[in-house]
């Protein structure tokens, strides 16, 4: 409504004695001039320029005569001012323009500028006049005044002698006699026919103001009890006067009225303001609503705010401002909704905590239109610490204008059909749409996707413009700021309406005349090009859009004449291009629906017109037509007291009972709200129906209306839409009103389910009132939002030290901004429903909204706040609501979520009430399970730790557990493990404080490597120490999990997990899924090598080789070979041009591992030059170790253990430019290669039939890893099935040369060979692109079948158990030796304190994590 904006400004009053300071502000009735008074001072101030004009100083002779002034009252046409003195004198001062100059204050402009042209009226606007003040008149009415009051013609004074004086204007009694308050009757209500009287003696007025639409004076008396006189009849006499009086009223202190809603607010000594209502029938006083801060929002201030000591309504009449004794200011909507207030927050205390003391207000006094609020602060008499703070800031006495921002249905309320938020400034407009070139698209822009909850809207009910997407409207936190056009503001000030179209595209505002548009497309602003016609139009009734054209109501000053005007946007702004209608009274409220125009007048009169577009040659115009007029007269007391008028479909028949159903779209009510009560006139149907092709088209709107019906009372703001949507009929067909401090309500239609006939007892519509927590200014009617504005503050106390600058404005005020908000209401109204056993209509309005993106948190919020009331409720409730919202809930498929998510945000002890109404934690969880929504599970799971007993939650977790490995969930599995070790570590009966290792979101999920279980150490009693260290330097990381084994209990719980994760590795390799298991090793961080060592000879054998290379080809999407008809007389077939297909197959090898450690990205040079230093010599080597065989042995196991032994060096992390430079070179080698051999055509084809041949880049990182792993646990029935699929013969050759030496087993070297021979069977038959690399390694093969047949025996160094031991291979002990001698890695103690270990293990975790940590094809990382 009303906001807050920037830092008050503060104009300085000319420098006098302290006892010359202001006390008083008043201004005149238009605004224009204020009336500033000091002891013995008048100041008259203009509004803008906000300057000082002329000062009235009392000579010290008649000063001690009069007394020190004490009020002011203007005369209604701002020509005199009557000013009240302490020893009963009044004053009446003449104000007359200065005889010499006209103006004390001109603006000048440069020469040649546009404002120099001659206008009519615009001196007048731009300066400031020169005034004199004289004293005409002085009245001695021989006690002090206590309150003035212009009434028309007359002044009425209070004295505190108990009489009430009538004064002309001029300054005479004209022989009426003074009232005592004694002879005037007091009753509860009109009606009694006499009244008891005041009976004591002095009783005196304190404070009175006059209500033009009540016609009578609300009073405060000196004893605090309230009343209202009114005259009986038009004399105002003793005899004709008459009081009424609210019975609990005892300790009033002020008084304002609000004309336009006819209220009463009375502030009270207690600190509250009682706001009262007049009752139309009896005349008694009604209590409306109170203002009063609460203990919840202001604990430590609500009850020590003093004495209320000003109320004062905003000239529009929307808000009133609150200040008390002791400091403070508050701002309230017309029926008490709380705007603002400065005894809390950054207004109240400063950034270090202290608390600030509250401005003081002695007098303040609105401004123009309500944009500035002019104060004056008060002192006090007295000298205290407290107030010296303030003093300080402000030295020389000063007026403070706050600024304030105005929502545009406070002035303009036909803006409520629509879903934009407007906010007028004094020179700017605030806007929530996005920017215009958004609209077209909204989700184009990334800057609006805060709230990224677009949808597509349905168009009109007839087809007509789109609505805007909800993710402009919602944006971002910031407005869309347009300046007004300063050209139109300077001679136009104040802005008085302002509108936007339905698209919020363009804008339209209305000065003091004529108005001016813009449009946030081409940003520009479009004036009058003959500013005479624009100084001819006063715009009296506001006004609205209508597609592309401008409606308003204005008076035509030349003709004298009231009129209706149209203009088309894109034509110039000239009176040639509008269409014109002359009205008969003076329009004071207008609004467009659909195609017609509804149009409120001064004589109580509502007329309708129709309005369509018409081209007639090359200007096209619109064309109004009087459709229908209505008097009001004999229910509206006062024209003055309609709010707004619309026109809407909204009716009581919703449509289904009617006999036509295209009726109910027509349906037209006129929606009145008449001083906060809304008024509905429907359309009488009752009457004979005329059908609709017989009848003249405009006939069909003639239907008479039916007598006004009262919806609601204390109503602030209507909205209804004249779109439609078949889908969510419930929303688009309410009327949503905003009632101040009561919260919203709807008036909801009631649809039958399934069009059946609906129960006669059944009400077509239903009004269900709902809190929400902003000021609600547009409701989204399909998305279900309210949008508001809220405003928030900005303390730069902190930027100047307490002392250098303590008279800074900036440090005591915090700057204030508006935010935009909004807030979801669907939840309010399905639980209203509910209570009102409309679960029904609560479904079928649910299912309409079950698409919006919010809507499980609607369910949430609306179980969590039934759940938090009737938990907490201390008498037991007699019909819980509860259950009745857990069986609603079930119906959505989002009911297990919500459950558990209402759960998690509500402390333990409501848990029991909760689950008693939703169902036990344990069968919900299996629904979980069953649904497959792992997540929700695990929540679940927490619940159940908290509720039930260790046992049963490690069963479960169990559960999840593995349906979570057997989906690849990882992270819900890593902490499943977490989850699992911290029941077992005895930490069961609170929910797992961190354990040891960390939260896995903190660290990219990979502190459990810290945590991984060596299962080598268990099996490893009779290793010799020596070894042992050599071993786990080799292929474990050492550090924190060395401590893992310390508690017995610990040890059980991660045998326990060991045991099923062994379980699941064994299903994988059984089921020949690779692929998953590389991502399951190198997510949870288990320990593949070691496990693989024990599992050599069972479930790590191939059993199949066929079927093993098959499921291989598909896991990894690697392409079956096939063979190029020119392939058969290849080149490369005997070797011709083996360095090109060398070269080629070294970059590929070398390539992966540099990408993994570009990927890996820990810094770590010592490292990188040993990896760098080495990868040369090891292709080189391997090559020619494949080629000459076995006599090469050692050389070729030494380089190889960097290569594949020593897992640091593979995960090793190159900086990036290296291991660019050096893939960049070597494919530079090839280039070279390349140019220098002349291929033919055939040898071209089948290079690139080679590099076709291979599977995707990341398939071959994840194959050479797994290679590496195998190769390592020495597996190589596995190594040869992947050597096959990536077809590198040098590979198959390492192979064969281990297993050449001695200590491989002979049962796996026949498989191998039966391997083999089976794959070569399916190559003849089903695969012939195998067959040319099958023909590369036959040498190797029949080696192999010789080794077999001649089976060596074990060397003697192998234990005996076979089993017991992981590690059997005799060279992967040499190759560990040779790889801390050649890695220059220092060994790690087995303590793992030492940093290289602690870096060895980060390697390795690095390595491992890479290649499978984003696995697009089967392992999906959650």
């Amino acid at each position: 409504m009303y906001f807050l904006s920037g830092w008050p400004k503060r104009l300085l009053c000319p420098l006098g004695s302290p006892a010359e300071a202001p006390f008083h502000v008043q201004s005149d009735p238009q605004r224009a001039f204020f009336a500033v008074l000091a002891p013995a001072r008048l100041s008259i101030w203009y509004s803008r320029p906000s300057v000082l004009i002329v000062t009235y100083k009392e000579p010290t002779k008649s000063s001690t005569q009069f007394g020190s002034y004490k009020q002011t009252e203007w005369r209604p046409d701002s020509t005199m001012i009557a000013v009240s003195t302490a020893h009963g004198y009044i004053l009446f001062f003449h104000i007359t323009s200065a005889r010499g100059e006209k103006y004390l204050y001109e603006p000048v402009y440069p020469k040649g500028s546009p404002q120099m042209k001659g206008t009519p009226h615009f001196k007048e606007e731009q300066c400031a006049p020169a005034l004199n003040l004289e004293m005409r008149k002085i009245l001695d009415l021989q006690a002090p005044v206590t309150s003035l009051q212009s009434v028309s013609e007359d002044l009425l004074v209070a004295t505190s002698d108990g009489l009430l004086h009538l004064i002309h204007w001029e300054g005479m009694t004209n022989g009426r006699k003074a009232i005592n308050l004694c002879t005037v009757p007091f009753s509860v209500d009109l009606q009694s026919s006499r009244g008891s009287f005041l009976g004591f003696a002095d009783v005196y007025i304190r404070d009175m103001e006059y209500c033009a639409t009540l016609d009578g004076f609300a009073v405060v008396f000196n004893d605090g009890k309230v009343g209202f006189i009114t005259p009986v009849s038009s004399r105002f006499t003793a005899e004709q006067l008459h009081g009424v009086w609210p019975q609990d009223v005892v300790d009033g202190t002020c008084v304002a009225v609000n004309n336009k809603y006819r209220l009463m607010a009375f502030g009270c000594a207690s600190g509250s303001v009682q706001v009262y209502t007049i009752d139309n029938t009896t005349g008694a006083m009604l209590l409306s609503h109170k203002l009063e801060l609460t203990a919840k929002q202001y604990p430590d201030i609500w009850n020590k705010t003093g004495a209320v000591k000003l109320v004062r309504w905003s000239p529009d009449n929307s808000v009133v401002i609150v200040t008390w004794e002791y400091g403070g200011l508050s701002l309230w909507s017309v029926f008490g909704a709380q705007l603002i207030c400065t005894l809390g927050g950054d207004f109240a205390y400063r950034s270090d905590g202290t608390k600030k003391d509250p401005l003081k207000i002695n007098s303040m006094s609105w401004g123009a239109e309500g944009y500035h609020l002019w104060v004056i602060s008060g002192f006090g008499s007295q000298h205290n610490e407290i107030e010296s703070d303030f003093r300080s800031i402000i030295k020389q006495p000063s007026i403070l204008l706050f600024q304030f921002i105005k929502s545009v249905l406070t002035v303009n309320p036909c803006m409520s059909n629509q879903e934009q938020v407007l906010l007028q400034g004094e020179d700017r407009l605030y806007l929530n749409c996005g920017e215009a070139s958004q609209t077209q698209n909204p989700r184009s822009s990334s800057a609006h996707s805060q709230h990224k909850l677009g949808q597509d809207r349905s168009p009109f009910a007839d087809g007509g413009l789109e609505s805007q997407s909800l993710s402009t409207l919602l944006g971002h936190r910031h407005w869309h700021v347009v300046q007004i056009s300063s050209t139109y503001l300077e001679s136009n000030w104040p802005i008085r309406f302002s509108a936007i179209d339905y698209l919020g595209q363009n804008i339209a505002v209305v000065g003091k005349f004529g108005f001016a548009h813009y449009s946030l497309l081409t940003k520009k602003w479009k004036l009058f090009g003959n500013i005479t016609q624009e100084q001819n139009m006063i715009v009296t009734g506001g006004l609205a859009w209508w597609n592309d054209f401008m409606v308003l109501a204005c008076y035509n000053m030349s003709d004298h004449q009231e009129e209706l005007r149209v203009y088309l946007r894109t034509s110039n702004l000239d009176n040639a291009f509008a269409h014109v209608t002359k009205t008969q009274a003076e329009t004071l409220l207008l609004s467009v629906f659909r195609d017609m125009i509804i149009v409120f007048r001064a004589d109580c009169s509502i007329c309708l017109y129709s309005i369509e577009r018409k081209s007639d040659g090359p200007n096209t115009t619109a064309g109004i037509q009087v459709l229908q007029e209505v008097s009001m007269s004999r229910y509206i007391p006062h024209p003055f007291l309609v709010v707004s008028v619309t026109l809407t479909s909204v009716s009581t028949e919703n449509g289904i009972t009617l006999k036509m159903p295209q009726q109910a779209r027509d349906a037209e009510s006129i929606m009145l709200n008449l001083a906060g009560q809304l008024i509905m006139m429907q359309r009488d149907r009752s009457g004979p129906q005329i059908r609709e092709k017989d009848s003249n088209p405009n006939q069909r709107k003639l239907l008479p209306f039916c007598p006004p019906v009262v919806l609601a009372q204390s109503v602030e703001n209507v909205w209804t839409t004249c779109r439609a949507n078949k889908q969510k009929r419930h929303l688009l067909e309410a009327l949503w009103l905003s009632c101040g401090g009561a919260g919203m309500k709807v008036w909801l239609p009631l649809f039958p389910r399934d069009h059946r006939k609906p129960h006669s007892f059944l009400s077509q519509r239903i009004m269900l009132p709902f809190h929400i927590n902003i000021y609600p200014l547009a409701v989204l009617f399909e998305d279900a939002l309210v949008l508001g504005a809220v405003n928030d503050t900005l303390p730069y106390d902190s930027l100047y030290t307490r002392n250098s600058a303590r008279e800074q404005l900036e440090v005591y005020f915090p700057f204030c901004v508006v935010e935009r908000t909004s807030q979801i209401y669907l939840h309010h109204i399905l639980r209203q429903l509910l209570v009102r056993n409309l679960g029904e209509q609560a479904l079928l309005l649910a299912q309409s909204c079950a698409a919006l993106p919010y809507f499980p948190h609607v369910l949430e919020l609306m179980l969590h706040e039934v759940l938090e009331e009737e938990a907490t409720s201390r008498e037991p409730i007699p019909d819980p609501l509860l259950p009745t919202v857990a069986k609603f809930i079930t119906e959505f498929p989002l009911f297990l979520q919500t459950v558990v998510h209402c759960a998690r945000k509500t402390e333990y002890a409501l848990w029991n009430y909760l689950f008693a109404a939703v169902g036990n934690p344990k069968d919900l969880f299996e629904e979980c399970l069953m649904a497959q929504d792992l997540d929700t599970a695990a929540s679940y799971l927490i619940i159940l730790q908290n509720m039930e007993v260790p046992a049963v939650s490690r069963q479960h977790a169990t559960l999840l557990f593995n349906t979570a490995l057997e989906q690849g969930k990882w992270d819900l599995c890593r902490h499943m493990i977490r989850f699992l070790k911290a029941i077992g570590s005895g930490e069961s009966e609170t929910p797992p404080s961190t354990p040891t290792a960390q939260e896995p979101s903190s660290s990219g999920g990979f502190e459990f490597f810290r945590n991984r279980s060596i299962s080598l150490s268990q099996s490893a009693e009779n290793v010799p120490p020596s070894k042992f260290s050599l071993q786990k330097t080799l292929s474990m990381p050492s550090g924190p999990s060395g401590k893992r084994w310390s508690k017995d209990s610990d040890c059980a719980e991660n045998m326990y997990i060991d045991m099923m994760l062994w379980r699941h590795a064994r299903r994988l390799l059984e089921d020949v899924r690779l692929k998953d298991l590389g991502c399951f090793a190198a997510q949870l961080g288990f320990e593949l090598i070691s496990w693989l060592c024990k599992e050599r000879t069972r479930a790590a054998r191939v059993d199949n080789f066929v079927v093993a290379l098959k499921r291989l080809h598909k896991d990894f999407l690697w392409p079956f070979p096939i063979i190029p008809a020119s392939s058969i007389s290849s080149p490369f077939k005997n070797g011709k041009y083996r360095t090109v297909g060398e070269q080629l197959l070294k970059s590929q090898s070398a390539e992966p591992f540099l990408n993994l450690e570009i990927d890996a990205g820990i810094p770590n040079i010592q490292r990188s030059q040993s990896w760098l230093g080495n990868i040369g010599p090891t292709h080189h080597e391997v090559d020619t170790a494949s080629s000459q065989g076995p006599q090469m042995q050692d050389a070729f196991l030494s380089p190889l253990s960097n290569k594949a032994g020593d897992e640091c060096s593979i995960g090793s992390a190159t900086d990036l430019t290296e291991s660019s430079s050096m893939v960049d070179g070597d494919w530079t080698m090839v280039d070279e290669n390349f140019s220098t051999l002349s291929l033919t055509q055939s040898e071209l084809e089948h290079i690139s039939m080679e590099l076709a041949s291979k599977g995707p880049h990341k398939s071959q990182v994840q194959l050479r890893y797994l290679l590496h792993i195998f190769m390592e646990a020495g597996c190589l029935d596995w190594c040869i099935v992947i050597g096959l699929i990536l077809r590198e013969s040098s590979i198959i050759n390492q192979i064969l040369v281990i297993t050449q030496s001695s200590e491989v087993d002979g049962e796996m070297l026949q498989n191998i060979k039966t391997g083999l021979h089976a794959v070569d069977r399916w190559a003849s038959t089903d695969c012939p692109g195998y067959k040319p690399f099958l023909n590369i390694i036959k040498p190797q093969l029949q080696k192999l079948s010789e080794i077999t047949e001649e089976q060596v025996q074990p060397d003697a160094f192998q234990p005996v158990t076979a089993g017991k031991t992981p590690e059997q291979t005799s060279p992967r002990a040499e190759e560990s030796r040779s790889s801390s001698s050649h890695g220059s890695i220092p060994q790690g103690e087995l303590t793992g304190t030492s940093v290289v270990s602690r870096k060895e293990e980060d390697m390795t975790r690095a390595q491992e994590e890479e290649p499978f940590q984003d696995g697009t094809y089967d392992c999906s990382v959650s």
